[in-house]
């Protein structure tokens, strides 16, 4: 007997080839209609045909999706057959459509084993062109401008297919069929190689020349799929000097990358679950335990024990490691910590001006700035030291359930944004420190984005850090305005034990929970720091915590170590014997050294 089923998908299920999937596993049993993308990021399937042959398509369609698909709900309606469609179709976008349930925002995934093999054949028309993808990988969120997923609402739309690009991109048996950002040398983005006045470098491989000038001990400043990097060896000591001379970063850990698993096996331990982390899709930067002896530079990582390692996520860093023998270059991100991502080339000349001695850009803008993940394994399980490209827009479930839409701008270190929707928590690419007028908009920036992603309409509220005078108070205050909606303050420490309550499955229950995290504006009015907390999601008690000292010049004891502890130990410890103390052990805490433990300025 013949059927119709009328199909709505939820979860991510857009920008990960799945109307191709859908397309063929329709073909495959026989069946006519269509399948098309919806404005909230879900799919809409219309099939026709027999009902046995339908109900194999839908077992089919859950048992052997794509990897990377993740369903939150498959609702199907069965109708009455009616012979609609005569063959089988993907139809244009429905931008207004909508599913039951939310679905989800594609992430950026690094460039896939199929790309990389037609980058690497002289037969492959796409040999050596470093924007090579398909449509199961190659950036997404970075460049998607709002939804549905297609080609038009993607920074790829100033790149029009030539002739062989949109016959692959229509051939059911190509498989960069419906791939929106695919493209090649003729019609798609293309590498620039710059010198420090932003003058170009006539080279018909800009890639193999800016390879050559890292091998030679250049700081080159590289443009990817998120923002710009600054690159140099990492085998030798003085390149790794004077980037951090330039960059005044006298002892950040700088991240590395390598070309292979086999490549960082020579400088550090590498565990079954870190090898996992390091070669899947996400590609994030895993900390890990350095060799002994550690034959790069000692320089990358200052008298630490651990090293940050990534794999090559796109096209771009694979072919530098073609055209190169090193064993790693640094990737650090090329903004100041307290400043956005670079993404642009006229920010890149201005900003990098007298630290890079070279630039390789390309010219695909980058519509969302996105900073590289960081993971460490700690006792067996994965901990996100910053969970940004691969993983954002991806949400994280919570145990517990709320009414509304709900926004939180994050604290102003570090910092995370976030917007919470029907039991999920979609957090924010990594934002950093909003210190800086220029952060605050990118924090807002980041907002707005991730709310178009999300689909929120109103917001019921807008939660905020509990401190009167952090920058991120004004982007919230905005937001509240904007949508008619409450501004509510948390504490700084109760937001931790809550995020701690989140990954350990805390439903309603109270947890008692030690905050270590220096200095947090408490309810009182003064700075709390080192509390042990009895709380819940919605409230908590402060049972007890550090005793409460002076901080010579306030915010600046975080930087400078040896103020705090010089004031804490004031009185309780002879003076000459703190001094000695100081001088000895801790010179290193203070900005001024020995004259400042002397109060000589």
């Amino acid at each position: 007997m013949k059927r119709r089923a009328l199909v709505h998908v939820s979860g991510l299920v857009q920008g990960i080839g799945y109307r191709p999937f859908v397309y063929r596993l329709a073909i495959e049993h026989g069946l006519a209609g269509y399948v098309a993308n919806l404005g909230d990021a879900g799919v809409r399937i219309d099939v026709s045909g027999e009902e046995s042959a339908i109900k194999a398509f839908l077992r089919d369609l859950v048992e052997k999706k794509p990897p990377i698909a993740r369903y939150t709900q498959v609702d199907v309606r069965w109708l009455e057959y009616a012979s609609r469609y005569s063959a089988f179709e993907i139809a244009e976008s429905d931008v207004k459509g909508r599913g039951a349930t939310l679905s989800l925002a594609p992430p950026d995934i690094s460039i896939c084993s199929e790309c990389l093999a037609d980058m690497s054949s002289e037969q492959d028309r796409r040999y050596l062109y470093p924007f090579t993808c398909c449509a199961l990988c190659g950036p997404r969120f970075t460049l998607i401008k709002e939804l549905p997923y297609d080609r038009e609402r993607t920074t790829m739309d100033e790149f029009p297919f030539c002739f062989e690009c949109e016959r692959e991109f229509y051939d059911p048996a190509d498989r960069r069929f419906n791939a929106q950002t695919t493209c090649c040398p003729k019609c798609g983005p293309r590498m620039t190689l710059y010198d420090y006045r932003a003058r170009i470098v006539e080279e018909e491989e800009p890639i193999r020349e800016a390879a050559k000038l890292l091998e030679e001990g250049w700081i080159v400043a590289i443009k990817g799929i998120g923002g710009i990097h600054l690159a140099v060896k990492a085998s030798e000591d003085e390149p790794v000097a004077r980037l951090r001379k330039r960059r005044r970063k006298p002892n950040k850990p700088f991240a590395i990358m390598s070309p292979d698993l086999e490549s960082v096996r020579q400088y550090a331990v590498v565990s079954k679950l870190e090898e996992e982390l390091l070669t899947s899709w996400e590609k994030p930067i895993i900390v890990l335990r350095k060799r002994e002896p550690f034959p790069l530079s000692e320089l990358l990582a200052p008298g630490l024990h651990t090293i940050g390692v990534m794999l090559p996520y796109s096209g771009i860093h694979a072919l530098l490691f073609r055209y190169s023998k090193e064993v790693a270059f640094v990737m650090t991100s090329a903004n100041y910590p307290d400043e956005p991502m670079i993404v642009t080339n006229d920010e890149a000349f201005s900003a990098l001006k007298g630290v890079a001695d070279y630039f390789l850009l390309h010219d695909r803008r980058i519509w969302a700035r996105c900073d590289d993940s960081v993971v460490k394994v700690v006792s067996g399980s994965t901990a996100f030291l910053r969970r940004s490209r691969g993983y954002t827009p991806l949400p994280i479930e919570l145990p517990f359930e709320f009414e509304g839409e709900l926004i939180a701008v994050g604290a102003e270190l570090t910092s995370t944004a976030a917007v919470l929707r029907e039991g999920k928590c979609f957090t924010s690419q990594h934002i950093g420190d909003v210190e800086s007028l220029e952060t605050c908009a990118f924090l807002d920036e980041a907002i707005q984005h991730l709310c178009k992603l999300v689909q929120i309409g109103a917001a019921r509220a807008v939660i905020c850090d509990l401190h009167p005078r952090f920058t991120s108070r004004l982007v919230a205050t905005r937001l509240a305005k904007k949508y008619g909606a409450e501004l509510i303050e948390v504490q700084h420490h109760h937001a931790h034990l809550a995020s701690l309550m989140v990954e350990s499955g805390v439903k309603t229950e109270r947890a008692i929970g030690i905050a270590c995290d220096g200095v947090g504006y408490g309810v009182d009015g003064t700075a709390w720091g080192g509390e042990i907390l009895l709380a819940d999601y919605e409230d908590f008690k402060r049972l007890c915590s550090l005793e409460p000292y002076s901080m010579p010049g306030g915010d600046l004891c975080a930087y400078w170590y040896g103020r705090m502890l010089q004031a804490i130990l004031y009185g309780e410890v002879p003076e000459e014997e703190l001094r000695e103390f100081l001088v000895k052990r801790c010179l290193s805490g203070f900005k001024r050294g020995e004259a400042e433990v002397d109060g000589v300025f």
